[in-house]
């Protein structure tokens, strides 16, 4: 049956690339307006992508880029490859951005088996396309996709698929100053399974959207709010890695904090309730003059890109960085605090309320986290010289 379907899936993939590819112009990678029908496109008992909608051939997205902020704005391509259970991952290609038809007993519906990733593109002033530590990110997805039972795609075939989507959808990359492309490569178990166990198939894919700022506030201060009810992670479980399964757990402890007028929640651990572990969707860091203290990677905390990259760049500013646990009552003496991320950047936290205690920070003057910010946004847009070897430049 895998066998079946994993033929099934590449003749599709073939008969796609003849039908849809044909029309490409080179180094352009454009079409004309066209529609696609899924039934032209979908052959009979295949599960799997059909297209959806039409892609226009203007050089410009339609998008009003002073109003862009964290959401989905459906681009013109996406990456596709498949595998079986104990197989390798073989080439993928491009195909128009659609919908995915997945068997009801595929593995990543009915038991979480899946993990992604978050990175971005961005425009230089001169016009260049920068990735910012891509190698980084496929190193996290096969430690995730280890942890999980899943087969993954080689550190080169992520990142090629990421810069081919990228190039596809450069259309869509916000001007400098304006936002970046968010890539979201995901990896998922899409074969049926009924009993507990590894799916039989896999699928990797990649898609963008072009955003701006992912908090509502933009750069304002935070205001973030720690969770004692709800935990995010537990020692043994899956909170080091970028599981599926770490994220819909916490909407509860979000939507609370939120109808309260919060940012975001700010999780302890699980064991204690005493030691700050992270935010919902990004790390924490405290300031207290020249040192910098975050909450160490112990199995529960994810291994932020952004958060590594941050601690490297304190350090060269000459800033002592430590890793290790930090006690929530340490809060009361931080003077300053914020977050890292992919999707946040780096975000200044204004305050952190605390068993119905408001703690303030410092969040005028010459703040850390903008001196850190503005050298890590200078890398990433090409208006630092990268001495580190970061930054991968799209053809």
């Amino acid at each position: 049956m895998a066998i079946q379907k994993s033929s099934s899936i590449r003749n599709l993939l073939q008969s796609l690339r003849a039908a849809s590819f044909s029309s490409m112009i080179a180094n352009d990678h454009r079409f004309t307006s066209q529609a696609y029908s899924p039934a032209t496109t979908k052959p009979s008992g295949y599960r799997g992508i059909f297209w959806l909608g039409k892609i226009c051939d203007d050089e410009d997205a339609d998008v009003n880029w002073d109003k862009l902020g964290f959401g989905l704005t459906q681009t013109d391509y996406m990456y596709v490859m498949s595998c079986c259970k104990d197989q390798s991952f073989l080439k993928g290609q491009l195909c128009r951005y659609a919908n995915i038809e997945l068997s009801p007993s595929a593995g990543v519906l009915n038991y979480g088996q899946g993990v992604y990733e978050g990175m971005k593109a961005n425009r230089t002033q001169d016009g260049r396309i920068l990735l910012f530590r891509a190698g980084q990110n496929a190193g996290r997805m096969r430690h995730g996709a280890e942890r999980m039972c899943m087969p993954s795609p080689s550190i080169d075939q992520f990142i090629d698929a990421v810069k081919e989507t990228v190039s596809a959808n450069k259309r869509w990359i916000p001007p400098p100053g304006k936002g970046s492309l968010y890539v979201r490569p995901m990896l998922l178990g899409t074969g049926p399974i009924l009993g507990l166990a590894p799916a039989p198939e896999y699928t990797f894919l990649v898609y963008v959207s072009p955003v701006g700022y992912y908090f509502k506030e933009g750069t304002a201060p935070l205001n973030l709010y720690i969770e004692e009810e709800y935990v995010r992670a537990s020692p043994g479980g899956a909170g080091g890695v970028k599981s599926i399964t770490n994220y819909a757990p916490v909407m509860k402890a979000i939507t609370k904090a939120k109808d309260r007028g919060f940012s975001d929640v700010l999780y302890l651990d699980a064991i204690n309730k005493k030691y700050l572990e992270e935010v919902s969707s990004c790390n924490i860091f405290i300031v207290k003059g020249n040192v910098i203290s975050t909450p160490a990677t112990n199995g529960t905390i994810l291994e932020g890109v952004t958060r590594k990259s941050i601690i490297e760049i304190a350090k060269d500013h000459g800033y002592q960085v430590e890793e290790r646990p930090v006690a929530v009552d340490e809060l009361v003496d931080a003077d300053e605090v914020f977050c890292t991320g992919t999707a946040v950047g780096v975000a200044l936290v204004g305050s952190i309320t605390y068993r119905n205690k408001r703690t303030e920070f410092r969040s005028e003057g010459r703040l850390v986290c903008q001196q850190l910010y503005s050298t890590l946004v200078g890398l990433q847009t090409g208006r630092i010289e990268d001495k580190k070897g970061w930054t991968l430049e799209i053809n």
